[in-house]
């Protein structure tokens, strides 16, 4: 059970783990390309470097924060040494991107308005602190403790020392809760001392996001957030909602308190709080937060400086466009008459009522018009393929820094949209039972007249500059051989290109960590942390069972017919799990004389999923109890498939 959330925990290679072999320079193709980025975009404009500066009250010479052993879980330094306001976007960057990276570089404690403060730069995400009668009211606390306390010491340091007296998580994604711990005790929280207040059904959703298919989404977030990409020119340059991701503990403390409703409100040490629930946007439990006393709007997620993601790279479900639409407009109904500030958990707040409402419509409408013009030609016949190369933004937003896809993309969204109401089958016949990647890739070079053809060809569409058609056509080269190191030599080439020209983060971090791959294999050491004890010990026991059943191997299980009961102690609950017809179900009508019946705590189910214990040493010690045929059991766990980690992407 420890590789199933490692999509939510940060990233714990070291940055400088790819330095194998030396990346190639821009070629003039992407160099014209990114110096027509120039003339298209209004870089003339300089407000958001007056926002993202404004109220500044200090900074830390050195934003490095370590963990109990001393290695660091966040190094802003290691961007600082080629990053800054002062230089111009390198030939291999997109200057839109790294006009991104120079703003979310910039970091400190600020104030927001009066009694709200952020720190930001110490991770993917800012934590805001809210200054109530005694303490601080916290929110966001990041996603590691590590980095959430540093922060807390940084601003006790800077205005004095003041207790933690309330926490809220505006949404269930790690880089919101993780760090809770290094600003709050739990004894606290337990007691009722410290309240921690999140959206309905917040715990199940910050726990499950990524159980069933954790090992999938955690191989592409290496892909997508390029934490493991050195730190140059030439590798990670920003994520597009910060720099990247800390690498320290993820912890969760389960809320005390919940939001189901938009309107309702709460005080915590003096500070009044009016919250609109926002569900199935941004993440599946969301709010935003209006503090009526200051004018302030906290937009958690739902909006930051960027076009948000429809359906994110690494996988998920997709989002609700339209919804998530709506819910923006409902804000800007609610609130947008009083408004004098807007901040939010990434990026950069934005000052004065008009300016406000402007940016909340354009947010709003980024996500109204994908959606729409997706549909319109989606019910015209077009596939999502074909959509992405079509749609294009009105000027209006186009040309509007904070819609700009640093995180998200037009692209990818658009394609999203389709998926939300279409699925992945276009309509064509030829893809109802196409071949897989791998034979189809035999038959294309065949039909290209092989691999030495397929390779002349794409060294003088290289040449040429077009980068998405060599990506392409070398991809098959490689599936039909990857043995082909000139054809693997020539697609790294390509794709690292494409990552030199991406304005979005990810989009880059895709491209380079795939030319990586390809010139020096997949990694087989390192990977990523895993599940911290705090999501275990929230995760419910049928979390446990959903995700056994994806692990059964159909083949062992086959002819199979048995029933396993399991009664947890501490909880007072008791389940049976049924084998038949090679499909695992479970229920809480437990049968009365199972094959085999096991009795034990939760506790102990956590400490085995965290391998504190192994099944039979808590069997000896007694914390396990097993009675009927243990060789049920046995076979059962025969029976389940584990999941490799490394598997290949951009090679079969």
């Amino acid at each position: 059970m420890k590789k199933q959330l490692v999509a939510l925990m940060a990233f714990s290679l070291s940055a400088n783990v790819l330095a194998v072999v030396e990346p190639k320079p821009a070629t003039k193709a992407t160099i014209a390309a990114n110096k027509q980025v120039l003339k298209q975009l209004p870089f003339n404009d300089k407000t958001d470097f007056e926002n993202a500066q404004k109220g500044l009250i200090a900074t830390q010479d050195v934003v490095t924060i370590t963990n109990a052993e001393g290695a660091p879980v966040w190094d802003l330094e290691s961007y600082k040494k080629y990053i800054s306001l002062d230089k111009a976007a390198p030939d291999s960057v997109n200057p839109s991107l790294w006009r991104n990276a120079q703003l979310n570089m910039i970091n400190g404690l600020f104030e927001v308005t009066d009694g709200i403060y952020q720190v930001r730069g110490y991770d993917l995400s800012n934590i805001t602190f809210v200054k109530g009668d005694k303490g601080w009211i916290v929110f966001d606390p990041l996603i590691s403790k590590e980095a959430a306390k540093a922060a807390l010491d940084f601003i006790n340091k800077e205005l004095g020392e003041r207790p933690v007296t309330g926490v809220i998580y505006s949404h269930s994604h790690v880089d919101h809760f993780g760090g809770v711990r290094g600003i709050v005790d739990e004894k606290d929280v337990l007691s009722g001392k410290v309240p921690v207040i999140a959206s309905s059904e917040f715990t199940e959703h910050a726990v499950s996001e990524n159980v069933i298919a954790g090992n999938a989404m955690s191989r592409r977030a290496i892909y997508m957030y390029g934490a493991v990409l050195p730190r140059n020119e030439f590798g990670g340059v920003n994520g597009g909602l910060g720099q990247t991701t800390s690498t320290g503990e993820a912890t969760l403390i389960a809320p005390t308190d919940f939001i189901e409703k938009t309107g309702e409100e709460r005080t915590i040490d003096g500070v009044k709080m009016v919250f609109q629930y926002t569900p199935g946007t941004e993440a599946p439990t969301e709010m935003n937060t209006w503090f009526p006393e200051k004018k302030a709007l906290w937009m958690a997620e739902n909006t930051t400086n960027t076009m948000h993601n429809i359906l994110t790279l690494r996988g998920a479900q997709v989002r609700d466009a339209l919804k998530w639409s709506s819910y923006l407009n409902e804000t800007i109904e609610t609130w947008g008459d009083e408004v004098e500030v807007k901040f939010q958990s990434h990026h950069w707040p934005v000052w004065g009522q008009e300016k406000i409402v402007d940016y909340l419509k354009k947010q709003r409408d980024i996500y109204k018009f994908t959606h729409d013009q997706s549909v319109r030609l989606m019910n015209q016949g077009y596939t999502g393929e074909e959509i992405s190369e079509m749609i294009t933004l009105p000027e209006s937003l186009e040309n509007n820094w904070a819609t700009r896809g640093y995180y998200g993309t037009l692209r990818h969204n658009s394609r999203a949209v389709y998926q939300r109401y279409m699925g992945w089958y276009t309509g064509n016949p030829s893809d109802l039972n196409n071949l897989p990647p791998a034979d189809a890739a035999e038959k294309y070079v065949e039909y290209m007249g092989g691999e030495r053809t397929v390779l002349k060809k794409a060294k003088k569409d290289f040449e040429k500059g077009n980068y998405r058609w060599t990506a392409e056509v070398l991809k098959h080269v490689v599936f039909a051989n990857p043995d082909s190191n000139k054809g693997k030599a020539l697609l790294a080439d390509s794709y690292e290109q494409l990552g030199y020209q991406a304005e979005s983060g990810p989009w880059r971090s895709v491209y380079l960590q795939a030319a990586y791959e390809l010139r020096n294999g997949v990694p087989q050491s390192g990977g990523v942390n895993t599940a911290s004890p705090d999501i275990i010990k929230n995760m419910p026991p049928q979390m446990l069972f959903d995700y056994l059943s994806v692990r059964i191997l159909p083949e062992k299980a086959e002819g199979k017919n048995f029933t396993i009961n399991i009664e947890f102690t501490d909880l007072e609950e008791k389940y049976t799990l049924s084998m038949e017809n090679s499909v695992l179900n479970y229920t809480t009508n437990v049968v009365k004389k199972a094959d085999v019946s096991l009795k034990m705590s939760k506790k102990t189910l956590d400490d085995v999923q965290l391998g504190k214990v192994t099944l039979d040493q808590a069997a000896k010690d007694g914390t396990l109890k097993i009675s009927g045929d243990s060789q049920v059991f046995k076979d059962f766990m025969a029976m389940l498939d584990t999941f490799k980690f490394w598997f290949n992407i951009v090679t079969p």
